[in-house]
């Protein structure tokens, strides 16, 4: 809980994680173990995010507003479910990895920086249109406003998947 505390804009968690550890987590080294199937179970996450959050945008567009709440919350879970994953065993093994080279240190940091804010921008856009229902009310300004987040998405994706993934290396 204390990581998406701190995805999201929370304080981090100060809980020791020796108990609460994965089985992919070395426990006298406390290192994350490769996984050949990582990237693509990632990249898996990106084709189903990206089909779930062009249906809503579909949707609106088309003036079905039944069920939108329910959409948003299941975007948000599945993306939450998608950043974790990645922080926890893509992120913490590559950085392991290229502990000593700076400059792709530094691009690793770059991007979990820049996913955070992403992150942060998808979660206020669906407590928005949570608390403030979608209808023909809020249409015009939902349809903007998840085109503007799913460009940010799309681009993000595109970056990952050619620069970051590459980086994933036994």
């Amino acid at each position: 809980m204390g990581l998406l505390k701190r995805l999201f804009g929370g304080k981090p968690d100060t809980t020791p994680a020796a108990s609460t550890a994965s089985p992919d987590v070395a426990q006298a080294g406390r290192t994350i173990r490769y996984d050949p199937g990582l990237v693509d179970s990632l990249k898996g996450d990106h084709r189903e995010l990206v089909a779930m959050y062009t249906r809503l945008g579909e949707q609106v567009s088309a003036g079905e507003f039944h069920g939108i709440d329910a959409a948003l919350q299941e975007f948000k879970i599945r993306l939450e479910a998608h950043l974790l994953t990645e922080n926890v065993r893509f992120y913490v093994y590559v950085e392991q990895s290229m502990a000593g080279d700076e400059a792709n240190t530094e691009l690793i940091r770059g991007f979990r920086q820049e996913m955070n804010s992403i992150a942060r921008a998808v979660v206020e856009f669906v407590r928005r249109y949570r608390q403030q229902p979608v209808g023909p009310a809020t249409q015009a300004q939902f349809v903007r406003e998840h085109g503007e987040v799913g460009r940010l998405l799309a681009q993000r994706i595109a970056r990952e998947e050619s620069q970051l993934y590459v980086l994933y290396q036994p």
